[in-house]
Order: C-alpha cells, then structure tokens, then sequence
C-alpha cells in the first residue's frame, strides 16, 4: 500500500509540473508580435476612417491571431480576427503622413463579425483582408511590419 501511495504522490507531482510548464511557455513567435503590436499601436490613425467610432481594440497575439475591433457611437461593433498562418502580403495605401494598411490573406480566411448594426443586425462573414489606418509611417517601418508578419507565418507553419 505504501508503494502505491508513493508512486501515486510521484504522478501527482509529474502531472502538476506538466502543467505548470504547458501553461509558461510563450507562443512561437512573441517577438514578433509584440513588435507589430508596439509598431500598429503607435501608428494608429484613430482620426482616419468611420468619424464615428468610439475606440477600437487592435491585438496581435503570440499565438498568431490578429484581431481588430472597432466600437461605433452608435453602438455597433465591427469586428476582424484572423490567423496569421493564412497570412499573404501586407499592402499600404497612402503617404508617409496618413494611409491604410491591408493585411492580405491567402483566401475568405479573416472572419468579419457585426453586432448591434441597425441596419442589418449581426452579421458574421468571411472577408480577404483586415484595412488598419496608419498614420507617421515610414518606409522602414512598413519593411520591418512585412518582414515581422512574413516571419510570424512561417514561424506558426512549423
């Protein structure tokens, strides 16, 4: 009986250090994503666009998602997510001083979802981009955000 107390406290203890150890380690690409989170918040253009938005929420994880959400005064809640694997190409649209930069997918692959539209109500689809608008952005700057983007996605294909 004493054998069988003993290993089952072992177990017990292996099983707790598994998941301690699964619930630490940090996803395949943080550095990256946290470069890009620092770059597309600093750049932000919350001037640009909709005049009617509230605030906006714009996330990029360690674990490759990409996540946009924009809250209107009206109450309507616009909101883009995808996986970074999908990821194609990064275009931008505009000057140095203002412009719209377009996350590109392969495919239908960044979910659109809408809440509280009075027009249309909520409203869930598939779309082939994510549009940002970005202001003070230098050439370097949108080098290094492709180059950041195009190394999270082959990061998260291994």
């Amino acid at each position: 009986m004493k054998k069988f107390t003993f290993s089952l406290k072992i177990c017990a203890a292996l099983l707790l250090c598994l998941g301690f150890i699964s619930f630490s380690s940090s996803g395949p690409a943080e550095e990256e994503a946290g470069y890009m989170q620092q770059k597309l918040t600093e750049h932000y253009n919350a001037e640009s666009g909709p005049k009617n938005i509230k605030k906006y929420e714009l996330q990029i994880t360690d674990r490759g998602f990409c996540r946009y959400k924009r809250y209107f005064n009206n109450g309507k809640v616009e909101y883009f997510s995808c996986n970074l694997m999908k990821y194609s190409v990064l275009d931008y649209i505009g000057t140095n001083l203002s412009g719209t930069l377009f996350l590109r997918t392969r495919g239908d692959d960044v979910i659109v979802q809408t809440y509280n539209d009075r027009r249309g109500g909520d409203i869930d689809s598939m779309a082939t981009f994510i549009a940002i608008p970005l202001k003070n952005l230098e050439a370097e700057d949108l080098i290094d955000l492709s180059d950041k983007f195009r190394q999270m996605s082959l990061k998260l294909h291994q």
